[in-house]
């Protein structure tokens, strides 16, 4: 995969995909949304990729969010806006393959909405959060109300999104909006050590887990989330994994997951 505004490397059954703008602080324009999206569209296809590292190029920021001034600008973009929404991920519901955000400085607007459409966030001791949408006469409109609402709950995520206030890590650690917090230095080690130990597990029973959680976004109540689990485990009895999972076990061995 080759593009302008992100790097991408393959490690094993690993995408490691980097924003690539630093002298922007890795903000985000239309252009840019569209390289995302492309880049989640063949990791999604490609069955030999299992989990994805996402994190900002520099060591001041994960992502500054949208690119106001390219949007001022009056330039055109290649092509229009992709409709799986910011970084090609936050309007993206069939995506069944977990992204862990390795957070490595600042993460504002969407920076810190891309953050919270992934699945795991780890973060760096120097990272900083905030939806400061209020601040300029937006607000946080991709996925940020949502997610962020979701995760740390209604009152502490209306506090922050009314103010548009800034919090560190250890803030960010303690409402619950990242999963850990490491060195500054050890961040992306933290996060290759995760993205590893999660493809020691059935690809095929993660991918099965998230698109029940997809799904949720869609559902009215639990009990229609669990019916939608009994269809979605039936499929997955069908697959190569859950074969090898169950022989694994009963001969007492490492199962060999294959991913189909």
């Amino acid at each position: 995969m080759s593009y302008d505004f992100i790097k991408t490397e393959r490690q094993g059954h690993i995408l490691i995909v980097t924003m690539n703008r630093p002298e922007v602080y890795n903000a985000v324009h239309v252009d840019m949304h569209n390289e995302m999206a492309d880049c989640w569209d063949t990791f999604a296809a490609d069955r030999d990729l299992w989990v994805a590292v996402l994190t900002g190029a520099g060591d001041k920021a994960f992502s500054a969010g949208n690119d106001l001034k390219a949007t001022a600008s009056g330039v055109p973009p290649k092509r229009p806006m992709t409709p799986t929404g910011f970084a090609g991920l936050s309007s993206r519901f069939d995506l069944e393959k977990p992204i862990i955000a390795a957070v490595n400085g600042f993460a504002m607007g969407g920076g810190f909405e891309t953050a919270l459409s992934c699945d795991i966030i780890l973060a760096s001791e120097n990272a900083k959060f905030a939806l400061p949408e209020v601040k300029v006469g937006f607000f946080a409109a991709a996925s940020g109300v949502q997610r962020l609402s979701r995760y740390v709950g209604r009152l502490a995520a209306q506090e922050m999104m009314y103010t548009g206030r800034t919090i560190d890590a250890a803030e960010a650690l303690r409402l619950g909006c990242v999963n850990e917090v490491h060195p500054h230095d050890e961040l992306m080690a933290k996060a290759m050590e995760k993205a590893e130990q999660m493809c020691t597990v059935s690809p095929s029973a993660v991918k099965a887990t998230k698109r029940v959680l997809n799904d949720l976004y869609k559902r009215d109540g639990m009990a229609d989330s669990i019916a939608y689990s009994r269809k979605v485990i039936e499929d997955l009895r069908q697959t190569e994994d859950f074969k090898e999972g169950v022989n694994a076990f009963v001969e007492k061995r490492a199962p060999n997951w294959v991913n189909k």
